[in-house]
C-alpha cells in the first residue's frame, strides 16, 4: 500500500500540494485526476522519492519513501517526458535497467518491442512522441516493480496503442499484483481502467473514492411523471443531487441505492421511465457540485 499523510510541498511562494492524504490499496489501478498545475507531477515525484516533501510523510508498504532504496525498488516512475539516455536505443535501456531492477522481464521486453514494432536497434531520440510513451510503458511494465507510476500515461498515444497498454497493465496485475497509478487529466481516458479516482484541485484533494461505490450510489433517472403530484410526491422521497428539467421530461441525479430509488419509482405513475448508467465525469460533475465545485470548469475531456 501507499500512504501519502498530510503532506505539503511548496516551490519558493507557490505551494504545489497543500496537505494531501490519500491510500492507495494494492493491486488496484488508481487514477489521479486533476488539471495542469493541480499537483498531479508533484504529488508522483513525492511518491517515488524524487521530491522531499516539506511536510508530511510518504510511506511504501510500511516504509519511508525518501531516500530510501528499499521503498524505491518497489517503483517505477513514468514521467510526462520520458528520459533515455542521449543516443541510446531499446537495447542499451534494457541493459542499464537490469542492473536497477534485477527481476527486469527481458525475454517479455524484447517479445513487447516486436509487437509494438519498435525497433530495439534504432536511436531513441528518432521515436516519435507516441513511440518514446510506449518504450517507457514497456521499460516500466517490464521493471517488475511492485508499482508503476504514471504521468499522462496515455497522452500521445493513439487508440489502438492505448488498449494494448492497458491490456497489458490487467495481465500484469492478475499476474503479479501490479499496482498502476495513472495522472491524467482526462476523465474519459481512465473511465475503464480506475478502481479508485482522487480528484486533486489547487494542490489539495477534493475527493477520493472508490469508483464502483461512486457508480452504485448514484442513479441517473429520466422520467415523465403523470401528475405534478406524483412528481411532488418522488421529489420529496430520494435525496436529489441535480434535477434538470426540458418540458415534461426529468432528469435526475439521485445519490442512493438503485432497487431502494426504483422501488419509490414503483409507488406512482410514470408516462416514461428510464433508468441510465452514468459516466465517469458525470459521477464526477454531480460529487463536486455537492461540494460547491463545477468541475465542467477544471476538467474537460
Amino acid at each position: 500500500m501507499i500512504e501519502i499523510r498530510n503532506v505539503t510541498k511548496a516551490f519558493d511562494s507557490i505551494k504545489a500540494v497543500d496537505k494531501v492524504s490519500v491510500s492507495i490499496k494494492e493491486n488496484t489501478v488508481f487514477g489521479l485526476i486533476g488539471t495542469n498545475g493541480a499537483g498531479k507531477s508533484t504529488v508522483l515525484r513525492m511518491v517515488a522519492g524524487v521530491l522531499e516533501p516539506d511536510e508530511g510523510e510518504i510511506a511504501i508498504d510500511g516504509i519511508p519513501v525518501y531516500d530510501n532504496m528499499e521503498a524505491k525498488s518497489k517503483i517505477y516512475f513514468i514521467a510526462d517526458e520520458p528520459y533515455f539516455f542521449a543516443n541510446s536505443n531499446a537495447m542499451d535501456m534494457q541493459k542499464y535497467l537490469s542492473t536497477v531492477y534485477p527481476e527486469f522481464a527481458t525475454e517479455d521486453f524484447y517479445n513487447y518491442l516486436v509487437n509494438f514494432g519498435l525497433d530495439k536497434k534504432r536511436k531513441i531520440n528518432t521515436f516519435s512522441k507516441g513511440m518514446k510513451k510506449q518504450l517507457a510503458l514497456l521499460c516500466g511494465v517490464c521493471s517488475n516493480a511492485k508499482y508503476l507510476l504514471c504521468d499522462e500515461t496515455f497522452d500521445g498515444l493513439d487508440p489502438v496503442m492505448r488498449q494494448g497498454i492497458k491490456s497489458i497493465f490487467a495481465s500484469e496485475m492478475e499476474k503479479r499484483g501490479m499496482t498502476p497509478v495513472i495522472a491524467s487529466h482526462n476523465l474519459r481516458e481512465l473511465e475503464d481502467i480506475c478502481d479508485h479516482v482522487g480528484l486533486l484541485h489547487k494542490g489539495g484533494v477534493l475527493l477520493s473514492k472508490d469508483l464502483e461505490d461512486m457508480k452504485c450510489n448514484i442513479q441517473k433517472i429520466q422520467c415523465v411523471f403523470s401528475s405534478p403530484e406524483d412528481e411532488a410526491k418522488v421529489i420529496s422521497s430520494l435525496d436529489i443531487m441535480k434535477n434538470e428539467k426540458r418540458g415534461s421530461l426529468n432528469t435526475l441525479t439521485v445519490r442512493g441505492n438503485k432497487a431502494e430509488i426504483l422501488a419509490i419509482f414503483a409507488t406512482v405513475n410514470t408516462v416514461f421511465f428510464e433508468a441510465l448508467p452514468l459516466s465517469l465525469e458525470e459521477i464526477f460533475i454531480s460529487e463536486t457540485e455537492v461540494v460547491g465545485y463545477d468541475i465542467k470548469k477544471l476538467i474537460l475531456g
